[in-house]
Order: structure tokens, then C-alpha cells, then sequence
């Protein structure tokens, strides 16, 4: 466990798996693996993805270990470290998605066949849920929800909301102004009750 790591130990661990000791590395990271991967797997919503990220992240702790100067705890270095991995992986899918609709574009022009555009199927709830919804089945709901939020949106929520990061944390890894923050926390949070409200209260039309 995390808290069993005393500070001298992980100091020792940090120098040594500084200095290249693979096996120190893996003793100062392990503790710290699952809030690793559930970090990035609430951003990214693919557990492929969030393998790739999660991999990215610990090769970029180990590069970025004798940088480290020790300011604040490991666990948190290295948690938003890992953040940064999964925001990439997002950058990353966006540009392939954007770079597959210039593609198909491209292709249909080639043919001399325009485009269509499909609309994004609008979230619904089944008209026959029960009035007094099962714990699980409203966590699972929740997680739909969730899922439906832009990147943008989502990754502030989980960032503030799940994660409990500051506003100035948040905005100077997101690159963006606390303000923007509060913005895209704001709608998020709208977008979410707006969607949440009638299956908690069970009024499900």
C-alpha cells in the first residue's frame, strides 16, 4: 500500500530508481498503479487506450525522474504526469478521427459524390425504469452519462469533480485559464443534472 511506503523509503527508492535500478522503479510505482489506471481510464473511456496511456505515463515518470526535485509527493508528481498521458491519448485519437473525416471527404470529392453528415444519436432513457432505481444501476447510468461529455467537458469534471484537483492545478495542466475552468466545469455539471435529474428522482419520461 501507498502509506506503507515511509518517506525515507520512497526517498531511497526515488534515488535509486533515479540512478536506473528497474527494480526500485517498480517498487516506488506499484503502490500507486491502480490510481494510475483509473485516472486515466475516467478520461480516456477505453481500457485499450487507457493501457496504451498508462504506459506512456510510467516511461515518462522513469525519463523524468532525475528531475524530480522532491516539492511535492511522488504520488502527486507522478499522478498528474499520468494525467498529461491520457490528455495526449486524447489529443491523439481527436486527430485521428479528424484526419479520417478529411479522408472520407477527400474520397467522396474524388468520387463526385458529396458527403452526408450523420447526426449523433440524442441520449434517451427507457420509458419502463423503475421509479426506485438500484444503486448499481444508477453508477452505471452516471458512467453513460459521463461518457456522452466532449473531452473537453469530461476531462474537467473528472479532473475537479472525481478527482478533487484544484482550479489553478487544474488550468495549469490543461493549459487553460482557471477561469475556462470553471466555464467547462459549469456546463458539465448542467449537462449532467439536466441528464441525471429524472433517473434519480425517478421521473423518467
Amino acid at each position: 500500500m501507498a502509506e506503507q511506503q515511509t518517506i525515507e523509503g520512497s526517498e531511497t527508492l526515488i534515488q535509486r530508481a533515479a540512478g536506473g535500478d528497474h527494480a526500485a522503479f517498480h517498487d516506488l510505482v506499484a503502490p500507486h498503479l491502480s490510481m494510475f489506471h483509473f485516472a486515466i481510464l475516467r478520461i480516456v473511456k477505453d481500457p485499450a487506450d487507457t493501457q496504451d496511456a498508462l504506459q506512456d505515463g510510467l516511461l515518462s515518470i522513469y525519463q523524468d525522474l532525475p528531475r524530480f526535485e522532491g516539492r511535492s509527493q511522488f504520488s502527486s508528481w507522478a499522478y498528474r504526469i499520468c494525467v498529461n498521458a491520457a490528455l495526449q491519448t486524447l489529443r491523439t485519437r481527436r486527430r485521428l478521427r479528424e484526419q479520417f473525416m478529411e479522408d472520407m471527404v477527400s474520397q467522396g470529392e474524388d468520387n463526385g459524390r458529396p458527403m452526408d453528415a450523420e447526426a449523433l444519436p440524442e441520449w434517451s432513457v427507457e420509458p419502463d425504469a423503475p421509479l426506485q432505481l438500484e444503486r448499481e444501476e444508477i453508477r452505471a447510468r452516471m458512467t453513460r452519462t459521463l461518457d456522452l461529455l466532449p473531452d473537453t467537458l469530461r476531462v474537467v469534471f473528472v479532473l475537479k469533480d472525481i478527482e478533487d484537483m484544484d482550479t489553478q492545478d487544474i488550468a495549469a495542466l490543461l493549459e487553460i485559464t482557471p477561469t475556462v475552468v470553471r466555464q467547462r466545469l459549469h456546463r458539465a455539471r448542467m449537462f449532467l443534472q439536466a441528464r441525471l435529474k429524472p433517473v434519480l428522482t425517478g421521473r423518467v419520461s
